[in-house]
């Protein structure tokens, strides 16, 4: 009954009732917005892709404190944790593993080669986020290995002003959070740093952690060609009850290091546009099965990427062509997945065409790879877009994508789990259609997808007492939908925003027989997300989020999350209450996730 209300109610936006909310409340200009991640520039109302902008406002006032928590609040993207504070997150779009997303940072890659249970360990703090950028569907061509099903882009601040802030919180499970930001702008320069510590003593036994994070970001000859230096690192330590293998191993125990640093610019020559990087991403991962007894089990693994790549653009009367090549080597060493190396060379090329006055826009692109430890490949793909009027776009794209196997696929070894030397590449085709809505006061969309997976690995078992056992299976068939509206309005003299999603995912597995499966067939079934972001005081701000989730098995959970902000001047005090319905469920590995929670910060910045 619900998702035919939804339905009716996009359709309804979707061709020519817009003018029922036809009041001036816009919150932001989305045609400004440029998708950083591409090579070629195209706004966000004019690309042909199924792709979600939060923005900066957007991260402040919502219900979350970290990225992990946020992510949660959007249609499509399902990130399961163990624990909270995003401690230990997996990250999964439309259906697909932890291993099959890609997260860049001002669109740079940050894949880890070890396993993509990392992927989540690079997030920054949300303090130093501008907004970030999640695109959905086959995007192998666009940014290579690992955008199986998506890649999320995040955009660090770029606008510095001279001011320090100072931020305190705590909460419960004697959890608290300690952090100081600083901008300082120049006549030809600007540069912000942000620290911070977060620990807390864990809502259960041994789930207890000490956070340290460090960002800092310059921009120098800010008159002339721009020079942006990024350095990150962040430090985990926490206890790990149940996280991996099976929920009685309680005395699980990790420490994680992730650090970034990398070199950008943007150089202009007559119709060409050059965007070239150069970066060094680290990673270091502790395991002890037993806390404080390594002489049981303890795994090190510590990788190096070091990469560089140049997108670039070239205007002419036959449209814009981008292109691009991405180098980088990788190199780990680990006492349980041994010390190996690969080279990765990827050039990417596409074209993109508008006609008839500009309502067809065709985008046709090809990514070609080099993997010195697996083959050549190629992966073509095509977006193509129809725009009715300046409100309505029809959009569909298709393409093939792909990603090796990680180090922990291919080597790891533990008394419950082994790796598979002999694994192939996942690969698949993709393919959505979509239509999309924007307007002053509202943007919404609907995408259908499907997506045709072989080779796609899991860890499987037959019997319950097996160990799980890497393995390419035969065939996965992904189909679904989502649909998303966005309205702002007018209300008490303040903006006032609300957020509505659903998404379906079906998976059918073909000849294979599966009796258990630990990633990639536990997807959702139906999710839905809502959030209103209300203003009704001067000094008084209020957001509520919602979000259901039924899996494959028919197993559900809802939860209600609530933050509530006091602003006069520079001072800012708020009070986060997650779970505020006390609802019992768990996201992944029959962890159990904590009940009813606060967190109570304040925020107070010198300029």
């Amino acid at each position: 009954m619900f998702l035919r209300i939804y339905l009716s109610f996009i359709i309804v936006f979707l061709f020519g009732f817009n003018s029922l909310f036809s009041q001036e409340s816009k919150v932001e200009n989305l045609n400004e917005i440029i998708i950083s991640s591409s090579r070629i520039d195209v706004p966000f109302n004019e690309n042909s892709r199924t792709i979600t902008v939060i923005s900066n406002k957007d991260i402040q006032n919502s219900t979350a404190s970290n990225v992990a928590d946020l992510l949660q609040q959007f249609v499509g993207v399902d990130v399961r944790r163990r624990g909270i504070d995003g401690m230990q997150s997996d990250l999964y779009i439309r259906g697909g593993s932890f291993d099959q997303t890609l997260v860049l940072i001002d669109g740079i890659k940050t894949e880890n080669p070890q396993t993509g249970h990392h992927t989540m360990n690079i997030m920054i703090s949300i303090e130093n986020i501008e907004r970030i950028e999640i695109i959905k569907g086959p995007a192998a061509r666009v940014f290579g290995q690992n955008a199986f099903t998506g890649a999320i882009n995040i955009v660090t601040k770029k606008n510095v002003t001279t001011q320090l802030k100072g931020e305190i919180a705590y909460g419960s499970f004697h959890t608290y959070t300690i952090g100081l930001a600083g901008g300082l702008k120049l006549k030809n320069s600007s540069h912000q740093v942000h620290i911070s510590s977060n620990a807390s003593d864990g809502y259960r036994y041994n789930t207890d952690f000490d956070n340290k994070n460090v960002f800092v970001k310059s921009k120098f000859n800010t008159i002339g060609t721009p020079i942006d230096v990024i350095a990150t690192f962040m430090e985990r330590k926490f206890g790990a009850n149940g996280f991996y293998a099976s929920p009685q191993f309680k005395d699980q125990y990790e420490e994680t290091q992730s650090s970034l640093v990398g070199i950008s610019s943007t150089l202009y020559k007559s119709n060409f546009k050059f965007k070239p990087k150069l970066y060094w991403k680290r990673g270091q991962d502790m395991y002890e099965f037993v806390r404080d007894k390594p002489e049981i089990y303890r795994n090190l693994h510590i990788t190096n990427k070091i990469g560089t790549a140049i997108d670039a653009s070239y205007n002419s009367n036959a449209g814009v062509t981008g292109f691009g090549l991405d180098i980088a080597k990788v190199y780990i060493v680990s006492n349980n997945l041994g010390d190996h190396n690969r080279t990765m060379i990827t050039g990417f090329l596409e074209q993109r065409l508008q006609m008839f006055n500009d309502k067809i826009d065709i985008t046709p692109g090809l990514a070609l790879t080099y993997y010195s430890d697996f083959d050549f490949q190629a992966f073509p793909g095509i977006d193509i877009g129809y725009s009715m009027n300046n409100k309505i776009k029809l959009y569909g794209n298709v393409g093939y994508t792909y990603r090796i196997p990680t180090y922990t696929d291919l080597y790891f070894s533990s008394p419950t789990t082994l790796g598979n030397e002999n694994l192939n590449s996942e690969k698949a085709l993709a393919e959505e259609i979509g239509a999309k809505f924007i307007s002053k006061n509202m943007t919404a969309n609907i995408a259908f997808f499907y997506r045709d997976a072989k080779d796609l690995i899991d860890y499987v078992k037959t019997n319950e007492d097996d160990k799980w056992q890497a393995t390419n299976l035969a065939q996965v068939i992904t189909k679904g939908f989502e649909t998303e509206i966005n309205y702002n309005f007018r209300w008490f003299n303040y903006i006032q925003k609300l957020n509505l999603g659903y998404t379906f995912l079906e998976d059918d597995v073909l000849k294979q027989d599966i009796q258990f499966s630990r990633y990639s067939l536990n997807s959702i079934k139906h999710q839905v997300t809502a959030n209103f972001d209300s203003q009704f005081l001067e000094y008084l701000r209020q957001n509520i989020a919602f979000r259901f989730v039924e899996r494959p098995d028919g197993t559900s959970y809802n939860v209600v999350d609530f933050k509530v902000t006091a602003m006069y001047n520079n001072l800012e005090i708020s009070g986060m209450f997650n779970n505020i319905f006390n609802t019992e469920y768990t996201e992944t590995n029959l962890v159990p996730m904590p009940k009813s929670n606060v967190l109570f910060t304040l925020k107070y910045t010198f300029r």
